[in-house]
């Protein structure tokens, strides 16, 4: 049975099946899952005996296939197979706002999915929103500006917050770094500490693959520095100076990102958001360039296995 939620989001209930296995399940239900993806954006899937980590991880392999194995992440996970991986460690208390998994990426997720083990005792929903409708009510000049000059990521690693560029890149020497980055057309800086410096220019605005269709697929707003809160944001600045934070973001032209633009972008995407809350047994899959996804702040235990499934290059 198929239930329709507003905007972005199918429901398929998997109980009414009765089923004993959720791999076997979703291997079955396969074409359908896709086809609702395609016309919806995402589907959740309702009611899958994911007894432990184990179900969980075998029912997002049957809907990534071979699996995306992670580039420049920005917070460490455990990957628990080719492609799958814990949540984000992220703070509790923190919102994770919309994104695009990988936005920044030369090579991104097409599909994800997200299989709840643990739903948490309060909020921590991974809601929805779809990068077409947020684009249309963007303001037009606000679009024009970044369609034309695109938008920047400059990123500071080091040992004490979010990844080292040794666990981000997945390799061990400078060398590698730097050549991986010149193929992707990422400046790079080396600090006399050892510390990792980058900048990257990506476009703001990007057709989908399948329809063509212009979709707002970036990380401008989740990845800036007024997006943190104020403590967090004063104590980094404190620690690392203000161009010096573990991640920020600007026009692509270099020019700083007026904090009234970043709000703009976050309250376009409150608009158009759609929240379920998890619960135990849920799948959901996700179009990851149609549509963004956030994490919103939550309390108790929670534990959501993530797959990043197919690859869109921009």
């Amino acid at each position: 049975m198929v239930d329709l939620q507003p905007h972005t989001l199918a429901r398929l209930d998997a109980a009414t099946d009765a089923p004993e296995d959720a791999a076997a399940w979703v291997a079955g239900h396969r074409a359908e899952i896709d086809a609702l993806v395609a016309e919806h954006g995402a589907v959740l899937v309702r009611g899958l005996p994911l007894a432990d980590r184990g179900s969980a991880v075998a029912a997002v392999r049957e809907v990534i296939g071979t699996g995306l194995v992670e580039r420049e992440g920005f917070a460490p996970r455990e990957q628990y197979a080719p492609g799958v991986y814990s949540s984000s460690q992220w703070p509790a208390d923190q919102p994770m706002c919309m994104h695009h998994e990988l936005s920044y990426a030369a090579e991104a997720p097409r599909v994800l999915a997200f299989a709840c083990c643990t739903p948490p005792r309060r909020g921590g929903v991974t809601a929805l929103a779809d990068a077409r409708a947020v684009l249309a009510d963007l303001p037009a000049e606000l679009v024009a500006r970044f369609e034309r000059v695109g938008w920047q990521l400059q990123r500071h690693y080091n040992p004490f917050v979010g990844l080292s560029w040794q666990d981000a890149f997945g390799v061990a020497e400078r060398a590698q770094v730097e050549e991986y980055c010149v193929a992707r057309g990422i400046a790079t800086r080396w600090s006399e500490d050892g510390g990792l410096h980058t900048t990257q220019q990506c476009p703001a605005v990007v057709r989908h693959p399948d329809t063509g269709e212009r979709c707002w697929f970036n990380q401008i707003a989740f990845l800036n520095g007024w997006t943190l809160a104020p403590d967090v944001r004063e104590f980094l600045i404190s620690e690392f100076g203000p161009d010096a934070l573990p991640f920020d973001t600007r026009y692509g032209d270099g020019t700083a990102l007026e904090p009234a633009t970043v709000d703009l972008i976050n309250e376009v995407y409150e608009r158009h958001t759609v929240r379920e809350p998890w619960q135990r047994g849920d799948l959901l899959v996700v179009d990851n360039v149609r549509v963004a996804h956030s994490r919103e702040p939550y309390r108790g235990e929670r534990e959501i296995i993530v797959g990043l499934g197919g690859s869109f290059a921009q």
